[in-house]
């Protein structure tokens, strides 16, 4: 009997001490703002600190992303040893949607493993029986923020800045323009600007945004490239952009003024002609934009001067197609024409894996009839 009574006493003090000597964890937020505009980004910061180093404990917390009221963006992560105890930390931007009263409830969920668990999978004993990761879901502290309505979806303080040259080029010279906004604010609610200008054939550049988050802002550049081709003196339209400032609290605008290019003299055919057939020429893709838009322009000129002629614009494309004389041709040929639909032959040409003219011409006219409404084409 007293024999019985020790084993169960034994018992009971490695239960109480296994209790009171396991690994606890405390979780505390903060935020650092309650009332905010909307798209006003608002800093959020959780911890979990626990009492020892807890090399059982893992944590899934991630809610970055969409949600109904609110967008967040994930800012740091970390996880230290502070005094021989874990602690895990987590920060966010948060970007309210809409006005009104909003809550934020996230969800943390804790994963524990045994340690027999871990031997089992890292050294491969098989005499162990495998137990389950235990797991609870932490619901963290309610947070509600007042978001007040905003006249603008751009939110923020920004400057504008425009990079151009003297405006002043032969016809067919493109001439080149850049946009450029910095500052802190929702870059994401800036639309690429574009231009129409008749009888000016304008090449843009894809947007730039190179942007980091800090705990006040999202700070970044936003830049746009553009080109305009043209036979004779035009005017590029001015541009505004409106956004609501959170340094003013009230509307404001950013100016693009009016351009007047003015437009002299052309180039000889036998001077473009050279910019093609020169052997240096490299054709790559990241340098489109520089690179072919002069080209491209004496082409818009030529295509203009033979309408005519050449009544449809499949049949001139056939034409000109036909008339290539080398492959460098071929290249801007295809880039002017529709450079998605023939990306694929291009970079082959300019990689020298197609080194026959004859043999481009025919994939071409084999890309074309398959993207083309039309039953038939131009024999070659």
């Amino acid at each position: 009997m007293k024999k019985n009574l020790g084993r169960v006493f034994f018992l009971l003090m490695l239960f109480v001490s296994a209790e009171l000597f396991a690994t606890t964890y405390e979780w505390s937020a903060q935020i650092q703002k309650q009332k905010a505009y909307v798209n006003e980004p608002i800093y959020v910061h959780y911890t979990c600190a626990f009492s020892d180093r807890a090399e059982l404990y893992s944590i899934e917390f991630n809610p970055s992303g969409e949600h109904e009221k609110f967008r967040v963006k994930s800012l740091h992560v970390n996880e230290s040893i502070v005094d021989g105890k874990k602690v895990s930390s987590y920060e966010f931007l948060l970007f309210a949607k809409d006005g009104g009263e909003i809550e934020v409830a996230f969800e943390a969920l804790m994963k524990l493993t045994s340690r027999e668990s871990i031997e089992e999978m890292v050294i491969g004993r098989d005499n162990v029986k495998k137990e389950d990761t235990k797991k609870t879901v932490v619901k963290q502290e309610v947070f509600k923020l007042f978001i007040e309505e905003t006249p603008s979806a751009l939110v923020g303080d920004f400057a504008l800045d425009v990079k151009k040259r003297e405006p002043l080029v032969k016809a067919y010279e493109p001439y080149h323009l850049e946009i450029k906004i910095q500052g802190d604010g929702n870059f994401e609610a800036l639309e690429p600007l574009r231009f129409e200008i008749e009888g000016v054939k304008i090449f843009a550049e894809d947007v730039v945004l190179n942007q980091k988050l800090t705990k006040e802002a999202q700070s970044g550049v936003w830049s746009q490239k553009f080109a305009f081709v043209g036979e004779k003196s035009f005017s590029i339209p001015k541009q505004e952009i409106e956004y609501f400032s959170l340094k003013t609290k009230k509307l404001e605008k950013l100016f693009f003024d009016a351009v007047d290019v003015k437009v002299e003299g052309g180039f000889a055919k036998e001077e473009l002609l050279d910019v093609v057939q020169k052997k240096e020429f490299v054709f790559d893709s990241a340098y489109l934009y520089y690179v072919l838009t002069f080209v491209a322009g004496f082409l818009v000129g030529k295509i203009k001067r033979k309408k005519s002629v050449q009544t449809k614009p499949s049949d001139t494309f056939l034409q000109k197609l036909k008339d290539v004389k080398s492959l460098d041709a071929l290249m801007v040929l295809l880039v002017v024409e529709d450079a998605t639909r023939y990306e694929p032959l291009i970079k082959e040409i300019e990689q020298d894996m197609v080194t026959s003219l004859a043999d481009a011409k025919k994939r071409t006219q084999k890309l074309y009839n398959a993207t083309s409404k039309k039953t038939g084409g131009v024999a070659l």
